[in-house]
């Protein structure tokens, strides 16, 4: 690393897109190389084919911070990736019994694959303890606003009434399944990487598989099947699971940025974080030149993450066509965009655990939208009402032409309903008294399985909240 960079250093958008704890910079993938090395130094010496304590040795000397990631990069150009100069390098560094041990049966693949999936496991675990945050924030949400009754909206037109818990329950469930697919991956799919020059391991003669059970013990990963040289499916379930992370937040992102609308003022941000360094920066979501504004600057973040996602999860997939024992090119294609995915996914989720963590909701603002529609939204609960003594058709056509009057007049649709008078008629001889239209018109009265959905949400979250805490995945 140059001299004058710092470590922490995130870079101009990082702020945005880098927000997150886990750490995918150069300093984190040199360490992850650097542990793969050791991992395997260790693993030869316990398998009786390195001097005792070379293990150690190695990983004594195996730190990122006695090597020059800048350094490394340039020399990477003369092999097309860094591992052939850090195995140099870490072997003139450690004592001449123990050189032996670097890198030993391993081809630069075996140590780059194997530091992604160090990388992507340290990733996943931080991402996964924000993804629990949002999760328990979307359920607070869910159980507190199970009654609050909102209008809900297709095709961003006003549709009938939900319950703004219902909303958050969707949230959460999409979140959960969020982290059981990541969780799965962490545990079952991030393996070890050793097959050497081409997947044989045949420099280290019958000892091979051994070597290999014993670095994925090392280094706490899954021991595969094969080597997986040219088998990239790995790579593809883990990207999938970093895309389906950011789809499942920037849903819940977009919800946010639409209901916080000022025409419709139902939900807001809070506040967020305090200005890292500087107490007279200004406030989360002002504008520059508009200070009346209060922008949903998490949301947007999370969306900002999020649109990124598809285009780097189609470059992993398409870089899974390999050739034979060793890709040309379509390999080292892949480094950059899985980056980018782990570090927009963190990014994603650190945001969104603090925007769920934060969500003002409006409940007066949803009543009074609510309000607002008068009563059109239940025209369908009164169709159903109606259809059982005029039949379906009928009682359509009379409460779309009901409907029709009430926007031409501005007028609530019950005081509409009740003054036609063929319809009039047809509900005192049908026994149908204004009661009952006026109880059909109540929207607490058309919430179907709203209430029943939020419980399930619920009871599904705790449970997935129990089995990743079974697993390890604490959050």
């Amino acid at each position: 690393m140059a001299d004058h960079e710092e470590p922490s250093a995130r870079g101009l958008f990082g702020g945005v897109f880098a927000s997150g704890g886990a750490d995918t910079s150069d300093v984190a993938w040199l360490q992850a190389m650097l542990d793969a090395e050791a991992g395997l130094a260790r693993a030869l010496e316990r398998a009786g084919l390195a001097p005792a304590g070379s293990g150690a040795a190695v990983t004594e000397v195996a730190q990122a911070s006695h090597f020059d990631a800048d350094e490394l990069g340039e020399l990477a150009a003369l092999t097309g990736n860094p591992v052939p100069a850090l195995a140099r390098a870490l072997a003139r560094r450690v004592p001449q019994a123990a050189a032996g041990a670097v890198h030993r049966g391993a081809t630069s693949q075996d140590i780059l694959d194997t530091a992604a999936m160090l990388l992507a496991k340290r990733a996943i675990d931080v991402v996964l303890a924000d993804l629990a945050r949002a999760a328990a924030a979307a359920a607070g949400l869910a159980e507190a606003h199970r009654s609050t009754i909102m209008i809900g909206r297709t095709l961003l037109q006003q549709a009938v009434p939900v319950t703004f818990g219902l909303v958050a329950a969707g949230w959460l469930t999409s979140v959960d399944e969020a982290r059981a697919g990541l969780a799965a991956v962490s545990s079952q799919r991030l393996a070890v990487q050793f097959g050497g020059a081409a997947g044989t391991l045949a420099s280290l003669g019958d000892d091979g598989p051994q070597v290999v059970a014993l670095l994925a013990e090392e280094l706490s990963l899954a021991r595969p099947v094969l080597p997986w040289h040219t088998d990239r499916l790995r790579i593809i379930d883990l990207a999938s699971a970093l895309a389906r992370v950011t789809a499942a937040l920037g849903k819940i992102a977009r919800d946010v940025t639409l209901l916080a609308q000022s025409e419709i003022g139902e939900l807001s941000e809070g506040p967020g974080e305090p200005a890292p360094r500087d107490a007279a920066s200004p406030r989360r979501g002002g504008s520059s030149a508009m200070p009346h504004k209060h922008n949903p600057v998490a949301a947007i973040a999370i969306l900002g993450c999020a649109k990124q996602a598809p285009g780097l999860l189609a470059t992993v997939v398409a870089c899974a066509e390999q050739e034979l024992q060793r890709a040309a090119g379509a390999w080292h294609a892949e480094w950059e965009p899985l980056t980018a995915l782990l570090r927009l996914a963190a990014s994603a989720a650190s945001w969104a655990a603090e925007l769920m963590s934060g969500l003002v909701v409006d409940t007066s603002r949803m009543a009074a939208n609510l309000a607002a529609t008068k009563d059109l939204p239940l025209a369908e609960h009164v169709t159903s009402l109606l259809a059982g003594v005029l039949g379906r058709v009928q009682a359509h056509d009379l409460v779309a032409e009901a409907g029709q009057r009430a926007v031409s007049a501005g007028l609530p649709l019950r005081d509409v309903l009740l003054a036609v008078p063929k319809l009039e008629g047809r509900l005192a001889s049908a026994g149908i008294t204004p009661e009952q239209i006026e109880a059909a018109l109540e929207p607490a009265g058309y919430l179907g399985a709203a209430g029943a959905f939020v419980t399930t949400a619920l009871q599904a979250h705790q449970a997935l909240d129990a089995q990743l805490s079974e697993r390890g995945h604490h959050g």
